[in-house]
């Protein structure tokens, strides 16, 4: 094998404060490292990094559309219950410049469940519990 895994993934955000602390402040994850000069900031789970880019303001900014850009369709982060699942959608739903997509519901006839909505810097997030 050639390859290990993904040693992070790298997104380009809309605001980098908000979508940094809808990670780090809401779900809790680690602020790995921070640079102003790029500007960019890692942030981790324990289990996956991610490298947050700010857009380039300075420039016409497209938002993201699944179905007709090339690239990302949604980052899906696994949570250990169904409980979580339930916890994080109450705290995410309320969190300011999150919108829902859809609340916790069956995936697939079940017993999975997944929510998904677009975090501040306009990403879209899946939230997933596997049942397993």
């Amino acid at each position: 094998m050639t390859t290990q895994g993904i040693n992070h993934l790298g997104l380009t955000v809309r605001d980098l404060d908000q979508t940094t602390a809808f990670f780090t402040d809401l779900l809790g994850w680690e602020l790995l490292a921070k640079d102003e000069s790029y500007p960019r900031t890692t942030v981790s789970d324990g289990t996956c990094r991610l490298t947050l880019w700010q857009v380039d303001r300075s420039q016409s900014v497209t938002e993201f559309n699944r179905k007709t850009n090339i690239g990302l369709h949604h980052v899906a982060l696994e949570v250990a219950s169904k409980e979580e699942l339930f916890a994080m959608a109450e705290k995410i739903r309320n969190w300011p410049g999150v919108r829902m997509e859809f609340e916790p519901e069956l995936l697939s006839g079940g017993p999975r469940m997944h929510m998904m909505c677009y975090e501040p810097g306009g990403i879209r997030v899946e939230f997933i519990w596997p049942a397993s």
